[in-house]
């Protein structure tokens, strides 16, 4: 079967991050990612693509500033809590029972049940498609102790990191890299 040019993402798999934003109240806003990746080592600069019409691109336009939280497989149950489309300022780590942690470098929090963060203020967009390409100027990087590896690179199959394929259907267990539905 040769699928149609809109059918290039299906092809592969990304990772999975959850972005946090505050609004100007102060309310924390979570929403999964796959369309992200690191930009650059000098300056360390971090991109993702955005729904322009989404409140994580609306508070990041009036605060300048995110938390990209790095997840485990253990979040693939809570993907269709976190992509909900809630009223704006409708806190979503609570909807998904998650915790929020002081970030150290920004306002928005970071996950506590994430594996890392990465904590960044805006640099620039772009428009691109039917997307924003945002770029966030890394000001912080932390992962936990566990899941650490040789080499001073992440342990993959302790982290088992959740990545996404196309539309509820997400790849999990580094071990035997399993695909499967997670829900």
């Amino acid at each position: 079967m040769e699928p149609g040019v809109n059918a290039y993402p299906k092809l592969l798999v990304r990772p999975v991050v959850v972005i946090t934003t505050v609004s100007d109240n102060g309310i924390p806003n979570a929403a999964p990612f796959s369309f992200n990746s690191p930009i650059s080592f000098d300056p360390p600069l971090y991109g993702f693509s955005c729904s322009p019409a989404h409140d994580t691109w609306r508070n990041i336009q009036a605060n300048g500033e995110f938390v990209v939280n790095i997840v485990s497989k253990d979040f693939g149950e809570l993907m269709h809590v976190l992509e909900t489309d809630y009223p704006y300022e409708d806190n979503e780590l609570k909807h998904a029972g998650l915790t929020e942690e002081r970030a150290k470098k920004v306002r928005p929090p970071r996950i506590k049940e994430a594996i890392a963060w990465i904590e960044c203020k805006f640099e620039n967009s772009f428009e691109l498609g039917d997307h924003i390409w945002i770029v966030g100027s890394v000001q912080s990087v932390e992962v936990k102790d566990a899941y650490w590896g040789e080499g001073g690179v992440m342990d993959v199959e302790k982290a088992n990191p959740l990545s996404h394929i196309a539309g509820e259907f997400f790849a999990a267990d580094a071990k035997g890299a399993k695909y499967r539905r997670v829900k």
